[in-house]
């Protein structure tokens, strides 16, 4: 009898194993495309999400341009930065050189750094990490000889999203600092 009770118990505990296993078990179906004339295009738009995201994103940090306004002609306004950070990559750094020597040669203009971030968190801890990011933008194109008389700072936190969506390519493209003429 308690044989029979441990063995039911057992049977019933590895069968919920199984269950729970099989739940969070991830599958992955590749797709093949059967004709060989598909364009180059077709083929981008059939592309996997995974590698989609790969190609505008680096880390979680994004590289791509569809968002990216000019400042001036050649001179990108925005650069982007990786969640909870304020630390400027290496493509922001170049893209605030390009817009410090476009200020310099043209020290008439006033410009505003506004600071944005993605959706989650709060909205003081957003405004807060906005105005962050912003300064640091401010204070790196000061170190290539902006006057800060030049440079104001605004921040709008999550209230100004450039891509509405909720997935982790539209977090990145919010998380950043925009440079916009004041005058």
């Amino acid at each position: 009898m308690n044989l029979g009770k441990i063995l039911k118990n057992v049977f019933l505990v590895v069968i919920f194993g199984l269950i729970i296993t099989a739940c969070a078990t991830k599958k992955s179906v590749k797709t093949t495309t059967e004709s060989t004339t598909t364009t180059k295009a077709a083929e981008t738009q059939k592309a996997d999400p995974i590698e989609k995201l790969d190609a505008l994103m680096q880390g979680d940090v994004y590289i791509g341009s569809d968002t990216v306004g000019e400042l001036a002609s050649g001179v990108p306004d925005r650069v982007f930065f990786a969640t909870n950070e304020t630390i400027l990559t290496t493509a922001s750094r170049e893209t605030l050189r390009k817009q410090a020597a476009w200020l310099r040669q043209n020290s008439d203009v006033t410009v505003v750094v506004e600071g944005h971030a993605d959706e989650r968190g709060t909205r003081e801890y957003n405004l807060a990490l906005g105005e962050r990011r912003a300064n640091a933008a401010k204070d790196y194109l000061m170190t290539y000889g902006v006057s800060s008389d030049r440079i104001k700072v605004l921040s709008y936190g999550k209230e100004r999203p450039v891509d509405s969506g909720s997935n982790p390519l539209s977090w990145s493209k919010n998380r950043r600092s925009v440079t916009v003429k004041a005058n």
